[in-house]
């Protein structure tokens, strides 16, 4: 078990390792990656198995023993949201392989395949690691590689919007280290499990201050109102393949850390009154922002600032119907916004854009290709019986449990958001998807089945119907994963075995 649980870190290193080592040999640096990223989902796969009814397995690096050494642990949270993360991945990395096959793709795939497979080492660690420093390095890990994804492919505007993130990000990673700093300096201690036990005893003030610092670092990263300006301006520029797996995990362990410190570090400190206005203020402002754009893959960088205040409203609740629906909300979110964007990427083998101002029947044009965007573009919207209908609802009913008139407030604006997501949604189809094709839309149609890059194109198409099939499969096995996550979030309210575990034998 020791060494399965390194396995999502250190695969997609050696991986990375390898890949660049077979730089001058695309075909066998293509399957070099999908099997490293394979060997992953299996790994991630048995860890899931054997945490799925409450157990937490953990692994002390150079054989340190806590809080002094290296700690990786995974419980129930890590080991779905793993799982989830690296089918996503592999899912992805297959339709750029289609893409760099069909020539579609101005990436350089020599350089893509190892950033890639770091982008993958720092999410895992991110999930995995049990103390705040390494966080960080997951954290750092993950970003340092986005910040070279995303420049793929140059072109003014995504100079620009690669600065912008950047920057930001850099911002965050600067207050995060700070949060760190007070923290050790309180405690003289980072590791997660250990900060947990020593932070009851400090002044309820100082503890209130620090749950509020590390909101705003994972906030900046999660994109919460008001410190989502980054979000939509830095996505739709780059290129598929990066606006796609960004849509679908950046945020989302960003989420992850707001959970594990708030429920873990914080869980006396009630700053939930904080939580649910900044909830609220995300998806309305969100969502109120995809309305007023007129490029799709804009629409949805709105949509998913907006659905970001869902989770935070659920973790607000600090009960465990709550975060189980937050978690299982997790798993749609992941899933259904990689398919988007991928979706899009479809989308411009017609037209070569994604602006709706000239875009027009591309049911006519692509039956197959309306259906990848109706079936999770309904999911998106909360409609039943999809599986954001299903998240929507834990949320809700986990709200008008805990009452309140903040919470019927968040109740509210979770509704109207809901609403106004499904307007937004069903602009796109009227509009895009819609009437009668353009004629240039016909031609491209025609080149596209007789071109010499179909083969490419057909692994494009093949993968993102498998993603639009995972999605439908979040819905079908929404009994078994809320299970878990109702597992998982009696763990992080409770906290005794997670630190029961990592501190055995401590020193």
């Amino acid at each position: 078990m020791n060494l399965m649980i390194a396995v999502p870190f250190v695969v997609p290193l050696l991986g990375a390792a390898l890949a660049l080592l077979l730089r001058r040999s695309p075909r066998a640096q293509r399957v070099s990656s999908a099997v490293t990223l394979a060997v992953v989902v299996a790994g991630a796969t048995l860890l899931l198995d054997t945490t799925a009814g409450g157990a937490v397995a953990v692994t002390q690096a150079g054989g340190w023993d806590a809080p002094l050494g290296i700690t990786l642990v995974v419980d129930p949270l890590s080991a779905l949201l793993l799982l989830v993360s690296s089918v996503v991945l592999l899912l992805v990395l297959l339709y750029a392989v289609g893409q760099d096959i069909s020539g579609l793709s101005r990436a350089m795939p020599q350089v893509f395949h190892p950033i890639y497979l770091v982008l993958t080492a720092g999410v895992c660690l991110s999930f995995m690691a049990g103390d705040l420093f390494n966080l960080f390095v997951g954290f750092e890990i993950m970003l340092t590689a986005s910040y070279a994804l995303i420049t793929q492919a140059l072109t003014r505007e995504r100079v620009r919007a690669s600065m912008i993130y950047t920057v930001v990000s850099l911002t965050s990673s600067i207050l995060f280290l700070t949060g760190i700093a007070l923290v050790y300096a309180l405690t003289g201690t980072v590791n997660l499990a250990d900060v947990a036990e020593k932070l009851g005893g400090a002044p309820p003030e100082l503890r209130a201050v620090l749950a509020l610092l590390f909101l705003v670092v994972f906030g900046i990263k999660a994109a919460i109102v008001p410190m989502h300006f980054w979000l939509p301006d830095s996505y739709p520029v780059a290129i598929t393949r990066i606006s796609a797996i960004f849509a679908a995990l950046l945020t989302k362990v960003a989420v992850y850390a707001i959970i594990r410190t708030q429920t873990l570090l914080f869980a006396g400190d009630d700053i939930s009154s904080v939580m649910l206005w900044i909830a609220i203020a995300t998806m309305v402002v969100g969502i109120l922002g995809a309305l007023v754009q007129d490029d799709i893959n804009r629409i949805m960088s709105f949509v998913l600032v907006s659905h970001i205040g869902f989770m935070i409203f659920g973790l607000a609740l600090n009960t465990v119907a709550g975060i189980a629906g937050v978690l299982y909300y997790l798993v749609h979110h992941i899933v259904v916004q990689a398919t988007m964007f991928l979706v899009n990427g479809l989308v411009r083998q017609y037209v070569g854009h994604t602006s709706l101002r000239s875009i027009r029947g591309l049911t006519a044009v692509s039956p197959v290709l309306a259906l990848f965007f109706f079936l999770p573009a309904l999911s998106l919207a909360g409609m039943p019986p999809m599986s954001g209908f299903v998240a929507k609802v834990a949320l809700f009913e986990a709200g008008a449990q805990a009452g309140g008139w903040l919470v019927w407030t968040a109740l509210v604006a979770g509704v109207l958001t809901s609403l106004l997501t499904l307007m937004a949604i069903f602009r796109v189809w009227v509009r895009a998807f819609w009437g009668t094709p353009l004629p240039d839309m016909l031609e491209a149609r025609a080149e596209l089945r007789r071109g010499p890059d179909v083969a490419g194109r057909r692994v494009m198409a093949v993968t993102t119907g498998a993603m639009v099939g995972a999605g439908i499969a979040v819905t079908v096995g929404a009994g078994p994963l809320l299970e878990i996550a109702f597992t998982a979030a009696e763990d992080l309210l409770d906290g005794d075995a997670y630190i029961e575990a990592v501190m055995e034998g401590a020193t």
